[in-house]
C-alpha cells in the first residue's frame, strides 16, 4: 500500500518579486490534510502575495506548489479551483447587484440547452447551508446584507466548487465580536469535515483560539513554524514584529476640558428600512477625552458617522466648536474635523492616485502646497517622505507607489497619517486599527492617546470590545440608532458592555433595567 504524502499543500521555497520589493524571499510553507494552518505577520509582510501565488493569481520568480507530493503549475485562479484550492478576499469580489444565489454559482454555473438551472443550485447551497452553519438568504441583493452575511456567501462559493483546501485572506477584520466567533465555529466544523484550512491573521486571540500550526513571516521572510498549544501571544507577536509589543494600551486619567462636539435630537434616515437608523441620539465630546461609540455592527454607528461628517443627511443640531455646522458641507465640516473612515477604499483613498497624492488630498489648496493653481511638487514628495518614515508606511516605491498596490494595514496607516497630522480639534476615527498587525495598533493606540493628551476630542468607533474597553474615557452603546447607556470602562465589564451592546439591557431614567 502507498503512503499518503503528509501534506497536502506544499510551497517550496518561494519568491515573488514586485517593482522595489521582494515580497516573498524564498519561504516555504506545508499544510496538513484537516488542519487550521495560520499565517501570521505584519501587515505587508507578504501573507496575502503568498496566497495570491497559491491561488494563481501571481506568478513565482522561483520555487515550486506541490499538491498531495505532486508538483502542479498553477497559472491562473480557475486552475486553482480545478485542483480544490479556494480563497476567500480580504476585500470580497462579489457583484453587489446580484442576488447570493447569483453571486454564488457565477462562474460555475450548471446550463441546459443555454439556460442557467437554478433549481438544483438553489438546493445545493441550501443543503451546504444547513450542513456547515452559513445561514443566508438566497435571494437577497449583496448590496443588501451585511458585510458578515457577504463573507458567508464567499465560504459559499468555495463550498460549492467542491474546494478541499480553503485560503482565508484576513477574514475578520471587517466582523463583529458575535460574528467572529460563529466564523471561528464554521472554521472548526470544515477541518473536522476534513477540509484544510490556510488563515492569514494578524490577531493573536483568533490564531491561539482556532489554528493547529503558526508559520509566521516578517517583513518578506519565513521565521518559523510552531504548535499552537506549544506558544502564546507574547511569544507570536515577537516572532512577527522582531521586538517585545506592548499588548495593553498604556495612557493617564483623561482631564477633560472645554466641549468640543454637541450633538443634540440627531436623526438619520435608513436606505434598508423604513425605521431611522440613528433615532433621537444626543451626546457631547470634550477636548482632552476617547469617547467611543460601541456597538454591534449595524446599529446605526454608520449612519451616526455619516450625519456627523455630511456624508448623508441628517435632522437635529451638531455643533463643532462652538459653530452651528448641522447645514455645513462636507468641506467646512472638515475644517475642524479629522476623519478615519471606516471604508478606506469608498471614503479614504483614490485607489488610483499615488501614496504621495493621498497624503494631501485635503490640503493640495494650502500655500505650502501650491502657488497660483500650480501645485508644489517637491513639496508634496517631502511632505509624503516625512509621513511615510513618521507612521512606517511600508509600499514598494514609496511617495509614487499606486495606492491600489498597497496591503490593506498600510492603506490604513497612510490614511490615519494623514488625518492625525492634520491637527484638527475634533478626530473622528472609526475602526481605526482595522486590519492592522499588534506593532501597527500600538502605535496608533499611543498616537490617538497622544492627541487626546494634546487637547484633542477623540471620537472612537469601535467594534472590538479590546479596544473599547482598553481606549476609552467613556463608553457610549448603540442599539438599533438609540444611546442605551454610558459607561466608564473601568466600572463595567466586558459581559455586561455586551449585555447592553445586544439590547438585553438598557439605562432607564432611574438607573437601568432589564
Amino acid at each position: 500500500m502507498e503512503n499518503t504524502p503528509q501534506y497536502v499543500i506544499e510551497m517550496l521555497h518561494i519568491t515573488k518579486e514586485f517593482p522595489g520589493i521582494k515580497a516573498n524571499d524564498d519561504i516555504t510553507l506545508q499544510l496538513r490534510k484537516g488542519e487550521i494552518h495560520a499565517l501570521l505577520g505584519e501587515n505587508g509582510a507578504g501573507k496575502s502575495t503568498l496566497m495570491s501565488v497559491l491561488f494563481g493569481l501571481y506568478q513565482p520568480e522561483a520555487g515550486e506548489i506541490r499538491k498531495n507530493g505532486e508538483k502542479v503549475n498553477i497559472t491562473d485562479p480557475n486552475v486553482a479551483t480545478a485542483l480544490g484550492i479556494g480563497m476567500v478576499h480580504q476585500h470580497f469580489q462579489l457583484v453587489d447587484v446580484f442576488t447570493v444565489l447569483d453571486n454564488i454559482i457565477l462562474g460555475a454555473e450548471t446550463t441546459k440547452m443555454g439556460f442557467v438551472q437554478k433549481k438544483d443550485a438553489r438546493k445545493k447551497v441550501e443543503e451546504l447551508s444547513q450542513r456547515y452553519g452559513l445561514r443566508v438568504d438566497v435571494d437577497a441583493k449583496v448590496e443588501d446584507i451585511t458585510v458578515g452575511m457577504q463573507q458567508r456567501v464567499e465560504i459559499l462559493k468555495m463550498l460549492y466548487r467542491d474546494n478541499e483546501i480553503l485560503i482565508f485572506d484576513e477574514p475578520t477584520a471587517v466582523l463583529t465580536p458575535q460574528e467572529i466567533d460563529e466564523l471561528m465555529q464554521i472554521m472548526k466544523n470544515l477541518a473536522a469535515e476534513g477540509k484544510s484550512i490556510l488563515f492569514i491573521s494578524h490577531k493573536l486571540n483568533e490564531i491561539m483560539e482556532v489554528s493547529d500550526r503558526v508559520s509566521v513571516l516578517r517583513k518578506g521572510r519565513y521565521i518559523g513554524t510552531v504548535n499552537t498549544c506549544e506558544t502564546n501571544k507574547q511569544e507570536l507577536s515577537n516572532m512577527m514584529v522582531g521586538r517585545p509589543v506592548q499588548l495593553e494600551v498604556k495612557k493617564t486619567p483623561a482631564q477633560p476640558k472645554e466641549e468640543i462636539l454637541r450633538v443634540e435630537d440627531m436623526c438619520v434616515a435608513s436606505h434598508t428600512h423604513k425605521r431611522n437608523a440613528v433615532n433621537h441620539v444626543s451626546f457631547s465630546v470634550r477636548a482632552g477625552e476617547i469617547v467611543c461609540i460601541a456597538g454591534i455592527d449595524g446599529n446605526g454607528q454608520t449612519e451616526l458617522i455619516y450625519g456627523l461628517t455630511g456624508l448623508d443627511k441628517s435632522t437635529g443640531n451638531i455643533t463643532l466648536c462652538g459653530k452651528n455646522i448641522s447645514h455645513s458641507s462636507i468641506h467646512h465640516r472638515g475644517e475642524n474635523m479629522s476623519h478615519i473612515p471606516e471604508d478606506r477604499h469608498k471614503h479614504g483613498l483614490i485607489l488610483d492616485f499615488t501614496l504621495e497624492n493621498n497624503l494631501v488630498l485635503q490640503r493640495f489648496q494650502e500655500p505650502q502646497f501650491q502657488h497660483a493653481g500650480f501645485i508644489k511638487r517637491d513639496a508634496v514628495r517631502n511632505y509624503a517622505e516625512h509621513l511615510i518614515e513618521k507612521f512606517d508606511v511600508r509600499s514598494g516605491q514609496g511617495p509614487v507607489t499606486i495606492a491600489r498596490s498597497m496591503s490593506g494595514g498600510n492603506q490604513q496607516k497612510a490614511i490615519i497619517a494623514r488625518e492625525l497630522d492634520r491637527e484638527k480639534p475634533l478626530i473622528v476615527a472609526v475602526q481605526p486599527t482595522r486590519g492592522l498587525d499588534v506593532g501597527a495598533i500600538e502605535f496608533i493606540h499611543s498616537q490617538l492617546v497622544a492627541e487626546r493628551d494634546a487637547g484633542k476630542a477623540v471620537l472612537l468607533v469601535s467594534l472590538e470590545l479590546d479596544e473599547v474597553m482598553s481606549l476609552s474615557d467613556r463608553i457610549l452603546v448603540l442599539y438599533e440608532g438609540e444611546i442605551v447607556g454610558e459607561f466608564d470602562p473601568k466600572k463595567i465589564t466586558v459581559q455586561e458592555l455586551g449585555l447592553y451592546m445586544a439590547g438585553a439591557k438598557r439605562e432607564g431614567k432611574d438607573g437601568e433595567q432589564a
